[in-house]
């Protein structure tokens, strides 16, 4: 109820405004029948002429009280740092004022005492262009070189307030250092129109019952539709950058028969996270340097007993041809819970449950949030996207894996790969996926991957003769490339323009 009391007092206001600059501007054009220039005349009665005066116009005009004739002249204006300029005297001579007469002064001190400090570069290298000061090399002394002959500078920008011109070498090098600009100035020429009056009748814009009934409404003059308007944009929501480039993705994985992961635990405890995919206790990826541990529950036990125990096997004496890890497995490290550090403790529940229920080969991918405790800066975050694509089948090899990229990413668009051997605690073999980037002109990597090993799947249930292809490449950087974003914060967080988000074009993954 206040918001709508409070815009319908505004709405009254700027009714009333326009109300008395009509009435004006109606008076002017009855007693001189014409206004010759709209922008002289504002002037003159001391009224904006963009903000109000344009806007009478445009309404008069409107219902033919007014004929506007749109005229356009060069002009030239002050910026805000010309101004202040025009007001206070030039940066040079500033910079000259400040360096005592009888001694030298140190560059960093005569910073300190600069106003304003933002423009004390651009003052001091001004200053020493023109010869009004010098600087001895190796020690910083500031010194005055020559006295000033007036203020040209201020001098000239005071000349292109009053609408006065100046030489153009002048002006260009005004121009460049930002103090002045050229402007194309639109005003109008005004003349009576056909309606023209000295009030303004309200014309009705609606057919009532009321006119029906009485017939009134043959003889009434309505107020015509502006067919041309565009009327108000709809409002609506947009879709992040983020989310069109993950849905070209998941269309990729569907048309190529994978089905979607269910990833919505952003929590895990240490077993699904860890244990499972074989990363020892005592692996740096553990530590609080980098992952976030829960305080509140920072326990829960929900694994399968039976499995727990195959897995602690694993890790302290081994199996199926490997010698585990050799060392005390503890319970009390895998009940820890966590943020999911990757979406391959996904992975592993749905490769678990897939030899619960009689292996069947299977494709599967996940697109979700993951977090790192990680430095931020302009690559890194704390939180960010993991695409995960796994093939389950029978004797599968690295050769299919391979093969397997080719056809992935050329549906990205990306056809020039090359692969490098990697180590991963949890496949094996491992590689990193390189692609050439055309823009940068080099090799970038756009992924990883391996063959899940025969510790990580034994233990689950898997039969011996099935291997697992996985790998994964994160959602952000693909963007950042599509959209030209050189650091993460202006894709995600505080940082990002709202604008951005409503103005970014479609997705196209080619």
């Amino acid at each position: 109820q206040n918001h709508n009391t409070n815009t319908s007092e505004l709405s009254r206001r700027i009714e009333f405004k326009f109300s008395i600059m009509d009435s004006l501007l109606l008076k002017s054009l009855n007693d001189n029948e014409k206004i010759e220039d709209s922008g002289d005349w504002a002037n003159s009665q001391g009224v904006p002429h963009d903000d109000v005066l344009i806007g009478s116009i445009k309404r008069l005009q409107s219902i033919n009280m007014v004929v506007a004739e749109l005229k356009e002249r060069k002009v030239n204006s002050l910026t805000k740092d010309g101004r202040e300029i025009a007001e206070n005297g030039s940066l040079e001579l500033r910079i000259h004022a400040s360096v005592p007469a009888s001694s030298p002064i140190l560059k960093a001190d005569l910073e300190k005492g600069f106003v304003p400090k933002e423009l004390f570069n651009v003052a001091f290298n001004q200053a020493f262009k023109s010869q009004l000061i010098s600087i001895e090399k190796g020690t910083n002394l500031v010194s005055r070189k020559n006295e000033p002959k007036g203020d040209p500078t201020r001098e000239s920008l005071l000349s292109i307030q009053k609408g006065d011109n100046v030489d153009e070498k002048t002006f260009t090098e005004l121009k460049k250092r930002k103090l002045v600009e050229s402007l194309v100035r639109k005003t109008y020429k005004l003349t009576k129109g056909p309606e023209f009056a000295l009030e303004i009748k309200k014309l009705p814009a609606d057919l009532t019952v009321e006119m029906l009934t009485s017939g009134d409404w043959e003889k009434i003059n309505f107020k015509s539709y502006n067919l041309n308007s565009l009327g108000m944009d709809p409002s609506g929501g947009h879709l992040h950058p983020l989310l069109k480039v993950r849905a070209e993705y998941r269309e990729i994985f569907l048309e190529l028969g994978f089905e979607e992961m269910p990833t919505n635990n952003f929590v895990e405890n240490g077993f699904w996270n860890f244990d499972v995919l074989m990363v020892p206790q005592q692996h740096p990826a553990r530590d609080l340097q980098d992952t976030f541990f829960l305080s509140d529950p920072a326990t829960s036990n929900t694994f399968p007993q039976e499995y727990l125990e195959r897995v602690k096997k694993m890790h302290e004496v081994g199996g199926s041809g490997s010698i585990g890890w050799r060392y005390p497995w503890k319970l009390e490290e895998t009940q820890k819970n966590i943020l999911r550090t990757h979406t391959t403790a996904v992975s592993a529940r749905m490769l678990y449950k897939l030899a619960q229920n009689g292996f069947k080969p299977a494709k599967y991918f996940s697109i979700d949030r993951v977090f790192r405790n990680e430095t931020l800066d302009a690559t890194h975050l704390a939180e960010f996207h993991q695409i995960e694509g796994v093939i389950a089948d029978y004797n599968l090899t690295l050769g299919d894996l391979i093969g397997l990229f080719s056809n992935f990413y050329k549906r990205l668009g990306i056809t020039k790969l090359r692969f490098k051997p990697a180590f991963n605690p949890y496949t094996e073999p491992s590689m990193e996926i390189f692609s050439y980037h055309e823009g940068l002109k080099k090799w970038v990597e756009v992924g990883n991957s391996g063959i899940f090993r025969p510790e990580m799947l034994i233990p689950m249930g898997i039969p011996e003769n099935v291997k697992v292809l996985a790998w994964g490449l994160s959602l952000e950087r693909p963007t950042m490339i599509k959209y030209g974003i050189d650091n993460i914060r202006d894709l995600i967080g505080h940082k990002l323009d709202l604008k951005f988000i409503t103005n970014n074009p479609i997705c196209r993954l080619d």
